[in-house]
C-alpha cells in the first residue's frame, strides 16, 4: 500500500464539534489528506473559520450548524451535506461537553443528563443515521482517556466516555465488515476545552504528574491519528480504542 494507504482522496467526512479544538484540527487534517469535509457545530462564526481553513487546502467545505442532541435534525443534516459534497464516507463524533468538576455528591441531575445527552446520545444519533445511509464507511468516536480510566472529580464525563467506548465496540461488531467503528481516546490536549485546568497552576502540575510524557498534547497530534483511522491503512482495525494520552493509562 505505501503512503497512499493514508490518503483520503475522493472521500467525504463529517466532523461534529468541528469548529474548534480537536474537531477543527481533525477537519483540517482530513482535508489535507484529500477529503471534502463538513464541519458541524453550534457556532456559525467559528464554523466559517474552520471552513476557510479546509478550503485553503484545495478541498471543499460544507459547514453545518446543528445541535447534535436534536435527533430529528440529524437526518436533514446528512441530506444537506450529501447534496453539497456527496455520500458521506467518514463520520467523526467529536462534539462533547464537560461542565462539571467536583465531588459527585454535589452533582445535579440536570448536569448529569446534559453531559450524557451530548457526549453519548448525540454521537449515537449521528452514527445511527450514518449507518442507515452507507454501504461502507468509517465511524470515529472521539472518546477520552477518561473512557478507559477514571478521571477524578469528573464522574459524568468519565461515565459518558466509557459509554462511548462501549458503543464503539457494539456498533463495530454489528456493522462489520462493511462499516468500521473505532474510538480515539485523547488524554489532556492544549485546547479551549482544557484552558481552565491549564491556567490553574496547581491543577496543571497535578495533572502533569500523571502523564509520563510530561506535557499536554497538541491537537494536531490527535488529528493525525484520526486520519489514520479513517484511511485504508487502518482497513483491518475496528472495534478498537486508540489511546493517545502520553502514557497516562499505562500507570
Amino acid at each position: 500500500m505505501g503512503l497512499d494507504a493514508f490518503s483520503l482522496d475522493g472521500r467525504v467526512a463529517v466532523v461534529t464539534g468541528g469548529s474548534r479544538g480537536i474537531g477543527e484540527e481533525i477537519a483540517v487534517a482530513m482535508a489535507e489528506a484529500g477529503a471534502d469535509v463538513a464541519p458541524v457545530a453550534r457556532s456559525e462564526d467559528a464554523l466559517e473559520a474552520t471552513a476557510d481553513r479546509i478550503e485553503s487546502t484545495g478541498q471543499n467545505a460544507a459547514p453545518y450548524r446543528i445541535d447534535v442532541t436534536d435527533d430529528a435534525a440529524i437526518e436533514a443534516m446528512f441530506e444537506d451535506i450529501e447534496a453539497s459534497l456527496g455520500t458521506v464516507d467518514v463520520l467523526v463524533n467529536n462534539a462533547g461537553t464537560n461542565p462539571f468538576y467536583g465531588d459527585a455528591r454535589k452533582l445535579d441531575i440536570e448536569t448529569w443528563q446534559k453531559i450524557l445527552e451530548v457526549n453519548v446520545s448525540g454521537a449515537f444519533y449521528c452514527a445511527q443515521e450514518f449507518g442507515r445511509r452507507v454501504d461502507t464507511g468509517c465511524v470515529i468516536n472521539v472518546a477520552s482517556v477518561g473512557g478507559v480510566v477514571a478521571l477524578p472529580y469528573q464522574l459524568p464525563y468519565t461515565a459518558s466516555k466509557h459509554a462511548m467506548v462501549g458503543m464503539t465496540k457494539g456498533l463495530a461488531v454489528e456493522w462489520a465488515p462493511d462499516i468500521r467503528v473505532n474510538a480515539l481516546a485523547p488524554g489532556y490536549v492544549k485546547t479551549e476545552f482544557t484552558a481552565g485546568v491549564r491556567e490553574n497552576q496547581d491543577i496543571h502540575d497535578d495533572i502533569l504528574e500523571t502523564i509520563p510524557a510530561d506535557r499536554f498534547a497538541d491537537p494536531e497530534e490527535i488529528a493525525n491519528i484520526a486520519v489514520y483511522l479513517a484511511s485504508d491503512a487502518a482497513a483491518y482495525v475496528t472495534g478498537e480504542t486508540h489511546v493517545a494520552d502520553g502514557g497516562m493509562a499505562a500507570e
